[in-house]
């Protein structure tokens, strides 16, 4: 069945481990939309952070950001938007207390206050080039809860792999968890893992799912790529599922197809391979 619709993640996908874009990826990218087969970035990122990666992107293309919290035009345009109840962002705060120094809440605001967190570490090893590239969309409220003035898109931590399992082990024992959800991605050779909370239901393949359903394209005929274990249900909605060779071992375990890594332009080798043949021609 000719593929219509590719769906893939940004970090550890679409770019390689220096965070830039690679030239094949583009091209292939370019030339899958010029075949007449749209193409869809989701990720993590808020749309302010993912729009520096899409303006590299030559095409129309449509962008799932905050895990599928949300939708948006490549010009910014809103389609879909799932907000956290205040009410409920407050009670993951409060089960997340030993958690403070990572955390952050995040809204859908044009420019300024866009993430607040508690206190920030500008020189922070892990976190400071982050916080350096945003400063202009983040600020600090103490205490956190106090930011509360309108529903957040989601609440986010930043930390360990071994303290961000900690905390979602934590967010599990909440007597409200089936209220909300969360996506874990995780960059063990960095040590380095987000958790996220958002609004119950949300998800990338939720959010995958629901715009190919408003664009008529069966799941039969929707590629997807991703690396992390917040792109699984998205996988698992597609008909072509395709995992990158940086991947976790565990992913790979689940039996779907591999393509090179991110610095081999696996992106770029999985469009040709798998999509092209069959493609819509435009």
């Amino acid at each position: 069945m000719p593929v219509r619709l590719i769906a893939m993640d940004i970090d550890g996908t679409l770019l390689d481990s220096r965070h830039e874009l690679p030239a094949a990826n583009r091209e292939a990218i370019v030339e899958a939309h010029a075949r007449g087969i749209e193409i869809m970035l989701v990720t993590g990122r808020r749309f302010d952070f993912a729009k520096l990666i899409s303006g590299q992107l030559p095409c129309e293309l449509t962008l799932v950001v905050n895990n599928g919290a949300m939708i948006k035009s490549k010009a910014g345009e809103t389609h879909l938007r799932h907000l956290l109840p205040r009410t409920l962002a407050r009670e993951v705060l409060a089960a997340t207390a030993d958690f403070r120094s990572g955390a952050a809440v995040v809204f859908d605001r044009v420019r300024e206050r866009q993430l607040v967190f508690e206190r920030i570490d500008w020189n922070d090893p892990v976190s400071g080039g982050y916080y350096q590239r945003n400063r202009e969309f983040i600020a600090e409220c103490v205490p956190l809860e106090n930011s509360l003035d309108e529903d957040p898109i989601q609440v986010m931590f930043v930390g360990s792999v071994a303290r961000m399992r900690a905390a979602h082990s934590n967010l599990k024992s909440m007597a409200h968890v089936n209220d909300f959800s969360t996506a874990l991605t995780e960059y063990e050779q960095r040590d380095l893992s987000i958790l996220d909370v958002i609004q119950r239901g949300c998800s990338k393949g939720a959010a995958l799912a629901e715009w190919a359903r408003q664009r008529g394209i069966r799941r039969e005929e929707v590629m997807a790529i991703g690396d992390n274990w917040n792109d699984r249900d998205m996988l698992e909605f597609a008909g072509m599922p395709v995992l990158m060779g940086n991947s976790a071992a565990e992913l790979k375990s689940l039996g779907w197809t591999v393509t090179l890594s991110n610095d081999d332009a696996g992106v770029a080798a999985a469009i040709r391979a798998h999509a092209f043949d069959e493609a819509v021609k435009s």
